[in-house]
């Protein structure tokens, strides 16, 4: 018996979203307050989320898992882009010498562990990881883009779904699936459950970067009072 997921996992995930959105790191992102160092580590950390979560997807899909494998699109598949990414703010070694940090890990180790005991609550991460990040992709592009004047694509590949030609259509064949999959309402309480359990480690992910953030910002209004305080010097004047 089908249930309708898709607008419980709306509804169900609305407190966590707003939550999510009004963390710090989120707010001065939004504003257009992007430091490339701090930017780069978000990258990094996604990078090690969505491999996590690729991987156990692929692998449950070839076991043909009968709910996982149903929500395996493959033009939704993140690893790629961020590698591109991760190359052009890292180089061409970054795979040696990047590691996830403590908010990225644990989250990794969240997917691993539900992918192994109850599969069918990664369609809870699937769900906000992808469509979130579809659906605000390009804002979130050009406020990046314009921050840190960056080059139109170098960087930013991570928002480009170059493989889906309409976002609308895409998403409403996606709502579409979730609400065929062949679960019982208990598991998509769960499922709902877990999706907000996605958004907390994403926000504990935003917490750990906005203290980096902070210095960053430190730093540059550090540098700037620094600077015009010699020009109003007498050490100048002479």
């Amino acid at each position: 018996m089908s249930v309708a997921l898709a607008s419980q996992l709306r509804e169900g995930t609305k407190k966590a979203h707003t939550m999510a959105e009004n963390t710090g790191f989120v707010r001065c992102f939004l504003k257009g307050v992007v430091d490339k160092t701090t930017y780069r580590k978000l990258v990094a950390d996604l990078y090690f989320v969505y491999r996590a979560m690729e991987e156990e997807i692929s692998r449950l899909s070839l076991d043909r898992h009968p709910v996982v494998s149903l929500i395996d699109y493959p033009e939704l598949k993140r690893c790629e882009s961020l590698e591109q990414d991760l190359n052009f703010y890292f180089g061409c070694d970054w795979s040696t010498v990047l590691q996830p940090t403590n908010s990225a890990k644990a989250y990794v180790d969240r997917i691993h562990s539900v992918a192994k005991e109850t599969p069918e609550l990664l369609v809870g991460h699937h769900y906000t990881r992808y469509i979130g990040d579809l659906s605000g992709g390009q804002i979130l592009k050009n406020i990046a883009q314009k921050a840190m004047n960056l080059p139109e694509q170098d960087g930013l590949r991570f928002y480009e779904f170059e493989q889906i030609k309409d976002e609308k259509v895409f998403k409403k064949q996606y709502r579409a699936t979730l609400d065929l999959l062949p679960i019982n309402q208990l598991t998509a309480d769960l499922i709902v459950e877990e999706a907000n359990q996605a958004f907390k480690c994403n926000m504990e992910i935003f917490n750990e970067l906005e203290g980096n953030l902070i210095t960053a910002i430190g730093k540059i209004l550090f540098g700037y009072l620094t600077r015009k305080k010699r020009k109003g010097s007498t050490e100048n004047r002479n």
